[in-house]
């Protein structure tokens, strides 16, 4: 069994007869890495070397930049193969130039288009002016992203950045696991957190004129890279609730959100996308089942110290698929707290359709002996992925 079988089984509630697939939730965490580069890990793996973003001006879009990184260091530590890629619409597009600078601050227009006062005598930044405040602002930005993907997100640049990647993936060499801004994750980097959440009431029209936008993009641009790689997990970032519940309502979310889901993810699955997974932090259970009418399969990194209790949550939605749900905070506790851990999630990983990870990037506070007991621990567990399946 190759490593793209082994985690689509995994994830496809089938009993996996001792071979479950062992794969982190998110790329390491920089400062995690340094640590433990300074604790035995080779120093090829430090963050300096590990975060390279050096390329053409396409690969911003069409990103694989820590494609190969990565999967170099999981491949160290023993995980499967996973190659970790992303599409982004060109609204970063901005030259950075200072505005205005005192003794204490500089003020700059920086890559995203915000205005922003970087303070020079503490560590300060305050947002100053976000990159959409109103129509003119949006149509100017549409028109910029627009005339950014004509010069640059041509079908040979996207051939060229995904293409190599195509034949190892299709022998199964590893997995493919793809990024792209969600519903509402898009906006509320535009408008500003607060801004965002009045826009629901204030700006609707705009709103949805900002959302049919990204999803025709998507439509286009996801298709045809979905036709060169099938990406085993697509994950829509969204982080759209906090520690006490969703932003905003059922409701908002049906017709903001959930609408545009609805249209893309069929377009998705005709291309070959086989898990559609939302990456949200907080405790979103209320909205399960809105994401699951709009035709999501699953979800990550399930917080677990924002309240979202995996095995709870797997008995109100059996077929609910997952990534993460192992609290991270653990790891850095020792051994016997990292195998009360596992004990807790066990019964989800014997059920099928779940691929345990940390609930977040693992922080710096564990050391690398405790996080590679982690990971001998997490490979023992999954031995008994859909263990319970008949």
């Amino acid at each position: 069994m190759n490593d793209s079988e082994r985690l689509l089984g995994t994830l496809g509630f089938k009993n996996m007869n001792g071979e479950g697939a062992v794969a982190e939730t998110f790329f390491p965490w920089d400062l995690s890495v340094d640590r433990w580069v300074l604790e035995g890990l080779p120093d090829r793996f430090a963050s300096r070397k590990l975060y390279r973003a050096e390329g053409e001006r396409y690969q911003d879009y069409y990103n694989d930049y820590m494609a190969d990184p990565v999967y170099e260091y999981e491949q160290y530590l023993g995980y499967d193969g996973v190659k970790r890629m992303s599409f982004r619409i060109p609204f970063k597009s901005f030259e950075e130039k200072v505005i205005e600078e005192t003794d204490d601050y500089i003020l700059s227009l920086d890559t995203d288009g915000w205005q922003r006062r970087h303070h020079k005598k503490r560590k300060l930044v305050e947002h100053v002016r976000p990159v959409v405040t109103c129509e003119e602002d949006w149509e100017s930005l549409k028109a910029r992203a627009l005339e950014e993907m004509r010069i640059w997100c041509t079908d040979e640049n996207m051939e060229k950045v995904y293409g190599k990647y195509r034949e190892d993936h299709e022998k199964g060499k590893f997995s493919v696991r793809f990024r792209a801004s969600g519903f509402f994750w898009t906006p509320r980097e535009l408008f500003g957190a607060e801004e965002h959440l009045y826009a629901f009431y204030d700006m609707p029209e705009l709103m949805h004129d900002i959302n049919r936008f990204i999803l025709d993009i998507y439509k286009e641009y996801l298709g045809k890279i979905a036709r060169i790689l099938q990406p085993e997990v697509i994950l829509f970032e969204e982080d759209l609730s906090g520690s006490t519940g969703p932003m905003i309502s059922p409701a908002l979310f049906d017709e903001f959100v959930g609408a545009y889901y609805k249209e893309l993810i069929p377009l998705l699955r005709e291309n070959g996308v086989k898990n559609v997974f939302i990456d949200t932090d907080g405790d979103f259970e209320a909205l399960i089942p809105n994401f699951l009418k709009a035709g999501v399969d699953g979800f990550l990194p399930m917080d677990v110290n924002a309240g979202m209790d995996i095995v709870k949550v797997r008995e109100k939605f059996p077929r609910v698929k997952f990534i993460g749900a192992f609290n991270k905070l653990e790891i850095d506790k020792g051994k016997e707290a990292i195998d009360r851990e596992f004990a807790r999630i066990l019964p989800v990983i014997r059920q099928g359709g779940y691929l345990p990870g940390a609930d977040h990037q693992v922080a710096p506070s564990a050391s690398y002996e405790n996080y590679l007991y982690y990971i001998s621990r997490l490979k023992e567990m999954m031995k008994q992925a859909g263990a319970d399946i008949i």
